[in-house]
């Protein structure tokens, strides 16, 4: 199931969400130039380390050029592929837009970073010993679709369903997101070896982490004021 678009019409030009796409795409840029053994180590550095990340927690230097904290916002521009770019790229055009009109460019990004940062403590908290690198920006993604489910419910998502192109309601293309990574992401509490963060998949409980999140701040940031219609910022 991939959404093609939806029917909100966008007031103000979404400058942070073509700047955030802008951005991801020259950092992956950057990581097509490093050699692979480069390539590691860049990742050790910029994305989240959950183990690295428990010990600075508890006080124990990991020897990095940067606070470990600050991975929790520098993983959010990697990538492990084009096709993880891609596809977080596509959902952060579709969806991004509107929530930014809603909340105003500062607030969006505010938000978005927030969410992103939140979403990967979701994913420590269940894998605080793991050594697998995580990375990506699907998870403050995932807080742009939680605020999108409560502001546009019943916007409609055109979607290639299978071999099929459908039109369905935001709030059921949506949940069913939602359900399916808090599935998996309790699956992979008992299968680690298959799915979830310690095979180096998918960090499930990053994606519903930063939904639910993205639910709670949004509505607390305005984004049912439409004050943003008239006053970007």
């Amino acid at each position: 199931m991939v959404p093609l678009r939806d029917n909100n019409p966008t007031v103000i030009t979404p400058y942070v969400t073509y700047g955030l796409i802008a951005v991801n795409i020259l950092v992956f840029l950057y990581e097509l130039s490093l050699p692979p053994a480069q390539l590691e180590g860049f990742f050790h550095i910029a994305a989240i380390v959950p183990r690295e990340l428990s010990a600075s927690f508890s006080g124990i230097s990991v020897n990095h050029p940067v606070p470990e904290w600050m991975t929790l916002f520098t993983s959010q521009f990697l990538h492990g592929g084009f096709l993880h770019l891609a596809g977080n790229m596509l959902f952060l055009w579709i969806f991004g837009n509107n929530i930014e009109d809603k909340l105003g460019h500062v607030k969006y990004l505010l938000f978005y970073l927030a969410c992103g940062a939140l979403a990967g403590l979701t994913q420590w908290f269940f894998s605080s010993g793991s050594p697998v690198p995580s990375l990506g920006a699907s998870g403050a993604i995932a807080g742009v679709l939680g605020a999108y489910i409560l502001r546009f419910p019943k916007a409609e998502i055109v979607t290639l369903f299978g071999y099929f192109v459908t039109t369905v309601p935001a709030y059921f293309f949506l949940g069913l997101w939602f359900v399916q990574q808090a599935f998996y992401g309790v699956a992979s509490l008992n299968a680690p070896a298959n799915i979830g963060m310690e095979s180096g998949g998918v960090a499930y409980w990053a994606h519903a982490g930063g939904f639910v999140f993205g639910a709670i701040l949004g509505p607390l940031l305005g984004l049912f004021s439409d004050r943003s219609s008239s006053e970007p910022f």
